[in-house]
């Protein structure tokens, strides 16, 4: 089915650690996905693009592209079809003049009915976030403010209150 495009890692012999799949090839599984998945046709450009740290994909209205985060192809084929037909959802609603952010109804539903990933997992060896290392104690109401990083007390006041804040050190 997927010929000498398929995904990599279905082909025979010995599997490299390092998948690869060329523009060409994610060309054609786009295609593909939106022929099945939506029952319409993708005419314009799906291609990777190695400058995408933090998400798995992104559209682009303008010129109405795809681009794939290649680093997704290591955890799997599954993922990366979740991200395609996740930018899928956001093409084809744009294509028929409806809102295709993340918060309409109408994304939220066809995401669904088609099984594409809300959010793309992260990877591994990305930074993690920090420890909770900090915490901003309110001195008028005791509401406890926590913080990954260490800030000036004397520059902010509480939320709840107003009242000033002191810094303590979480261990």
């Amino acid at each position: 089915m997927y010929d000498s495009w398929q995904f990599p890692g279905r082909e025979e012999g010995p599997v490299s650690r390092k998948r690869e799949m060329s523009d060409f090839a994610l060309q054609r599984w786009v295609e593909e996905i939106s022929e099945r998945d939506f029952g319409k046709p993708f005419r314009h450009t799906a291609r990777f693009n190695h400058r995408l740290r933090t998400t798995g994909g992104r559209y682009f209205p303008g010129d109405h592209r795809i681009e794939i985060n290649p680093a997704y192809l290591e955890a799997g084929e599954e993922t990366v079809l979740g991200i395609i037909r996740h930018e899928l959802c956001h093409y084809h609603l744009h294509q028929e003049g409806k809102d295709f952010r993340h918060r309409s109804p109408e994304f939220r539903k066809l995401l669904a009915q088609v099984g594409g990933l809300r959010y793309a997992p992260p990877l591994p060896g990305m930074r993690k976030s920090l420890p909770v290392r900090y915490a901003l104690i309110c001195l008028h109401c005791g509401q406890i403010h926590y913080r990954k990083r260490k800030m000036d007390p004397r520059r902010y006041r509480c939320g709840a209150c107003g009242g000033p804040l002191a810094l303590r050190e979480l261990k």
